[in-house]
């Protein structure tokens, strides 16, 4: 379970949202500018909450304080259990796919020989469809394609809580989709919990999760899919039916 009570300002961005995500997936909407970038930022650990800083608040996950600037206490990313996959893919240049998904494993403790980490990696591959892509540099892939290779980075590491992006923006709509479900079906056995932010009302409507949507840095509602984004399927469907 993930609970946290954030307020953050960027200029004249103010973002000031609290709740409890307890469901094993849970779909962040809004539009460009409603918070859903600097909300998974500061859920990573990537923007410091410290006290008296523009960002302050607290994180905690499963029950471990993970951020609370009250007391002082931050956990830094690489001791969280948390895996972020961002619109841009981050992807190392001088490093081959496959290097880069092994590299995630380097500065873990887990126990893993050369071979069980190559294992790993082509597993991850693999299971992202992009296992001919192993000896391929991020100059040689397309968008969809090096997007892929960031999952799979994130995914080797087995975290406990997945932060995602608009991870699938590179990527066409039937390809979205069948990654989607074999991402959803993986997490959950892996009991995986997961958040996936998304200005693309068909993604958020295709999980059905729960959602949150904001906007202006504001919690504005929060339940099933369905009921949430009723406006925007109404809307979506008005723009599709012919004149």
């Amino acid at each position: 379970m993930l609970e946290f009570a954030l307020n953050a300002r960027r200029g004249r961005f103010h973002l000031q949202v609290e709740c409890t995500l307890s469901a094993p997936l849970t779909v962040i909407f809004g539009p460009s500018g409603a918070g859903k970038t600097t909300l998974l930022r500061l859920l990573a650990g990537l923007d410091k909450a410290r006290h008296g800083s523009p960002v302050e608040g607290r994180v905690l996950f499963d029950g471990a304080i993970l951020a609370d600037t009250a007391h002082g206490e931050w956990r830094a990313p690489g001791r969280r259990q948390i895996a972020l996959v961002t619109q841009q893919s981050a992807l190392f240049p001088h490093l081959t796919a496959s290097e880069n998904v092994a590299y995630g494993l380097r500065g873990l403790n887990r126990g893993l020989d050369g071979a069980s980490r190559a294992m790993r990696v082509n597993e991850m591959l693999s299971f992202v469809g992009a296992a001919e892509l192993a000896t391929r540099h991020p100059r040689d892939l397309s968008g969809g394609q090096a997007q892929r290779i960031a999952l799979a980075r994130a995914l080797a590491t087995d975290p406990r809580l997945l932060l995602l992006d608009e991870p699938f923006s590179a990527l066409d709509g039937a390809a979205s989709d069948a990654l989607l479900d074999r991402l959803q079906n993986c997490l959950r056995e892996r009991n995986v919990q997961t958040v996936l932010a998304t200005h693309d009302v068909s993604d958020a409507l295709a999980t059905g999760a729960e959602v949150l949507l904001l906007r202006e840095g504001r919690l504005a509602a929060q339940g099933p899919a369905a009921e949430v984004l009723a406006d925007e399927r109404n809307r979506l469907l008005g723009r599709l039916r012919p004149n």
